[in-house]
């Protein structure tokens, strides 16, 4: 018996250690992390002035936003609601899906192209692409918990402390180096290879089929002006006439002003196919619905967009074959490169 006490003992230590091992395995990056701002982009806004661009800080940011232990309860990581697969969008849930089972108000934006933008969340409630996750961190419904908690664990937690002294010269962790890490994994999130990109630039080469080209067209004529190429964002806010029966008031939250009531910011349309569910309370499964909804559901606000506002009808008139030619536009903005790319797996 005493043996056999032993022996369950040594199987369970062999056990327990394997596990942890296969937890902490960390795998060298091996190919240089560069931005490179695509030439079909304007030039970026977080251009790493503070934050130079590592492989080690890479691949810290990388551990640190699959990592699961960093939530309150231990469930969940920024990769949970920002799924690669889905464009880094929640493909689950209408809205962010957090700790004990919390449900939050809005839906999970894609995280791609981030470099580009000047304020961040669907009310552009931060203004820094290094202190965005603060939010999820903090949040209630996302991840429960705050820095001083995080940063703690990470001190006595291995192998945390070298992959700090790996990237910025200190095993002492700090929430400074903290955001800095995840900004350098976010930052590089480029999207800019899609079938539309090689037709923009190498027509000679690449080409769209007549429904692609057409509803290009239809794009340029009716959505351009809020989704302005080649971000497919003009970046600005707005109300595009859902109905306002809604808690959020939107931009409003921020800037306290009843003209921004309502208004959310102008999402992206790159990788569009993949990030379901849509707008910002995630209320259309489809691009069919979302089309529909410009073309039959447009309801009136004071806030309304201008160009959502015609003499005869509100919203943007589309028959059938136009909104199947949009969505097969709308399709050769999937990047498949971007999101198979093995370096953002959390694998």
């Amino acid at each position: 018996m005493r043996h056999l006490k032993i022996y369950l003992i040594l199987i369970t230590s062999i056990g327990l250690l394997y596990a942890c091992s296969k937890t902490e395995v960390i795998k060298p990056q091996t190919e240089e992390i560069r931005f490179v701002v695509p030439t079909n982009f304007p030039d970026a806004v977080y251009k790493f002035e503070g934050n130079t661009l590592t492989n080690t800080g890479f691949s810290l940011g990388k551990k640190l936003f699959y990592d699961v232990r960093l939530s309150a309860d231990k469930t969940i990581s920024c990769g949970s609601c920002h799924q690669q697969f889905a464009g880094f969008a929640n493909l689950d849930h209408k809205v962010s899906h957090g700790v004990n089972n919390c449900l939050g108000k809005r839906n999970a934006p894609v995280l791609f192209n981030l470099a580009w933008q000047k304020e961040f969340f669907w009310d552009g409630g931060a203004k820094n692409l290094e202190i965005v996750p603060i939010n999820a961190i903090t949040d209630v419904c996302e991840m429960g918990t705050d820095l001083n908690t995080i940063v703690s664990f990470l001190n006595t937690t291995s192998p945390y402390p070298q992959l700090f002294k790996d990237a910025f010269g200190t095993e002492i962790v700090n929430s400074q180096n903290l955001l800095k890490a995840l900004a350098q994994f976010t930052a590089t999130m480029v999207s800019a290879n899609s079938k539309y990109d090689k037709v923009m630039r190498n027509p000679q080469q690449n080409s769209f089929t007549a429904d692609e080209q057409q509803g290009y067209q239809l794009f340029k004529e009716k959505c351009a002006s809020c989704h302005s190429e080649p971000l497919f964002t003009n970046l600005n806010y707005t109300s595009n006439g859902l109905d306002l029966n809604s808690i959020d008031e939107g931009r409003k939250v921020i800037t306290g002003l009843s003209s921004d009531k309502g208004k959310f910011r102008i999402p992206t349309l790159r990788n569009i196919e993949l990030s379901s569910p849509y707008m910002h309370d995630g209320r259309f499964n489809s691009l069919e619905k979302v089309l529909e909804h410009y073309n039959s559901g447009v309801q009136h606000s004071e806030n309304l967009d201008p160009s959502l506002i015609k003499s005869s009808q509100l919203g943007i008139p589309l028959s059938s074959i136009q909104k199947q030619q949009l969505i097969s536009f709308l399709k050769t903005l999937t990047d498949d490169e971007f999101i198979k790319n093995k370096i953002f797996n959390e694998n």
